[in-house]
C-alpha cells in the first residue's frame, strides 16, 4: 500500500516535558488536582489591558463560544454544499473542476447503467447530504475537525481519502487473509467509560532485533502489516462504531511498548511514522486518544521527530506513561472491570467468577500506614471470593487472613508476599462464621489507591462414582 503523502510536515519541534508523568516530584495534592485525560483543551483569553471583571468575563467567554459554534455550523454548511456540488457533478473523485471529469470514469459509470457519484458512501454512510442520512453529518464533521474547520482543507482531504481507498481496494479488504503473528499486534479488549472500544498495539512484544527484522525486515512484510492494519481499522469500524446522534463513533489506541529495545527502532521507526500517517489522513477523528504506556525514555526522542509529520489536530492526543505510572494513567479512563490484569485491572479472559456487574468498591490507604478490607461472612459452607488492585504496586506487601467470630478458635493465614505487578484473586472456604482480612502495608509517602469487588458462592461438591 502507498504512502499518503498529502500530509502537513510542520518544522516546529514540541517539548513533551509537559506530557511526561512525573512519579518523584508529584505529591498528594498534585495528584487530585490533576487534568482528565478527556478534557479538551480549553482556550485561553489574553488580555493587554486590566483582566475584565467576573461578569465581563463570563460574558467574553460566552459570546466566544457562540461565535465559535455559528462559525462552525457555517463551515460545516459550506462542506456539505462543496459536497453535493462535487458527487452531482462527477469531480468528488478528480480534479475539483465541474468541468473537468476524467472520460474513463464516465465511460464506466454509463457501462454500469447508474448515476456517477450519487451512491458513493464512506463506513456504509452515504456522502450525499441531500439523501438525509443521519450520519453524513458525523462523517463531514470529522474531515472538518481534522482540517481545523477548514472547508477546502477538508474537501481535498476527502477526496484524497476516497481516492486511497479506490486505489487501494478498501472495500474488498475484508475479504484478504493474513499471518495470524500479526494479529497479536493489534486487538481490541473491551471499551472505555465512554463506550469506546480500546484498541491495543502490543508493539512490546517485538523483543529485539531480530524479531523486528521478522515482522517488517522488507517492504514487502512492511506493506502486508500497514495492509493489515487497515483490514484491522474497517473491521472495527463496521463492528465497533456507530455514525448515529450520540453513537460511539471513535476509538482509543493504547500502543503498549514494554520490552521494546532501543536496537529495534532502525526497522521499526518507519513502520510507526508510516502507521501515524496513514491512520491520521484516512481515518480522521476516528482516534480519540493515542496513550502510550510502558514507555522507556529513549522513546520521546523518537516521538519528537515523528511530530513533524503529524497535523497539529492530532498532536494534543497523544499521552505517554512511564511503567510505574501504567495502571494510573488508564484507570482514568478505563473503568477496573474492562482494564486487563497485565495492566493493574480486574479483567481476565473467560472469566468465571466475577462479570462486568459485579460491584467494584474503591478505598484510600494513606501513606505509612497499613489499611485493611474486611469481608464479613455469617454462614458457614459457601466460599468467598475476591479480587484487588494497588495503582502502583511498589513498595507495598499484601496479607490475606481469616479471622474466625469464635474467639478459641484460630487466625488462618491465607497468603502474604511484598508485592505484585497484577491484581490479586483468591477465593477461601468458609467452615465457620467470621470474616477475611485483607491489609495492605504501604511503606511509602504517597496514598495508594485500591480497587476490589467481592463475592459470596455456594460451594460446589464433586462426588466420584466408585
Amino acid at each position: 500500500m502507498e504512502e499518503h503523502t498529502n500530509h502537513v510536515r510542520e518544522e516546529s519541534r514540541e517539548t513533551l516535558s509537559s506530557k511526561i508523568d512525573t512519579d518523584d516530584e508529584e505529591d498528594e495534592d498534585e495528584e487530585e488536582e490533576e487534568e482528565e485525560l478527556y478534557d479538551d483543551a480549553q482556550s485561553e483569553t489574553s488580555y493587554k489591558d486590566d483582566p475584565p471583571k467576573p461578569d465581563q468575563e463570563d460574558d467574553t467567554i460566552n459570546e466566544s463560544m457562540q461565535i465559535m459554534r455559528l462559525s462552525r455550523k457555517k463551515a460545516l454548511l459550506h462542506f456539505r454544499c462543496r459536497v453535493e456540488d462535487a458527487i452531482l457533478g462527477n469531480y468528488l473523485l478528480g480534479k475539483s473542476d465541474k468541468n473537468h471529469l476524467a472520460r474513463h470514469d464516465h465511460d464506466n459509470y454509463s457501462k454500469a447503467g447508474k448515476e456517477p457519484l450519487r451512491d458513493i458512501s464512506l463506513w456504509s454512510v452515504p456522502l450525499l447530504p441531500s439523501a438525509g442520512h443521519e450520519g453524513t453529518d458525523i462523517i463531514l464533521l470529522k474531515f472538518l475537525k481534522a482540517s481545523g474547520f477548514k472547508v477546502s482543507e477538508a474537501f481535498h482531504m476527502l477526496q484524497n481519502t476516497l481516492r486511497w481507498r479506490k486505489e487501494n481496494k478498501v472495500e474488498q479488504i475484508l475479504d484478504e487473509k493474513f499471518p495470524s503473528d500479526l494479529e497479536k499486534l493489534l486487538y481490541i479488549n473491551s471499551t472505555d467509560m465512554e463506550g469506546r472500544p480500546l484498541c491495543y498495539h502490543a508493539y512490546g512484544v517485538l523483543k529485539d532485533m531480530d524479531s523486528c527484522r521478522r515482522m517488517f525486515g522488507s517492504k514487502e512484510k512492511c506493506e502486508e502489516f500497514f495492509r493489515w492494519t487497515v483490514h484491522f481499522m474497517e473491521k472495527s469500524v463496521k463492528k465497533n462504531l456507530s455514525f448515529k446522534p450520540g453513537g460511539v463513533d471513535s476509538m482509543v489506541h493504547i500502543m503498549d511498548l514494554k520490552n521494546l529495545q532501543k536496537s529495534s527502532m532502525k526497522e521499526l521507526r518507519y513502520v510507526l511514522k508510516s502507521n501515524f500517517i496513514l491512520l491520521q489522513d484516512n481515518y480522521p477523528e476516528l482516534i480519540h486518544k493515542h496513550v502510550m504506556i510502558n514507555v522507556p525514555f529513549w522513546y520521546y526522542t523518537f516521538h519528537v521527530l515523528i511530530l513533524r509529520f503529524i497535523h497539529q489536530s492530532n498532536k494534543n492526543k497523544f499521552i505517554f506513561a512511564r511503567p510505574s505510572r501504567v495502571t494510573k494513567t488508564l484507570l482514568k479512563f478505563v473503568a477496573p472491570e474492562d482494564l486487563p490484569v497485565q495492566y493493574g485491572g480486574l479483567k481476565r479472559e473467560n472469566d468465571s467468577d466475577f462479570s462486568q456487574t459485579d460491584k467494584v468498591s474503591e478505598a484510600i490507604v494513606r501513606k505509612n500506614s497499613i489499611g485493611k478490607i474486611q469481608i464479613p461472612v455469617h454462614e458457614a459452607g459457601v466460599t468467598v471470593a475476591w479480587d484487588l488492585t494497588v495503582v502502583g504496586w511498589d513498595s507495598v506487601s499484601y496479607k490475606e487472613e481469616f479471622i474466625p467470630d469464635d474467639e478459641c478458635s484460630y487466625k488462618i493465614l491465607i497468603r502474604m508476599m511484598k508485592r505484585s505487578d497484577e491484581s490479586m484473586r483468591n477465593s477461601f472456604y468458609i467452615s465457620e462464621p467470621g470474616k477475611i482480612m485483607i491489609s495492605i502495608d504501604n511503606r511509602t509517602y504517597k496514598k495508594k489507591r485500591v480497587l476490589y469487588r467481592t463475592k459470596t458462592r455456594p460451594t460446589m461438591y464433586i462426588f466420584f462414582k466408585s
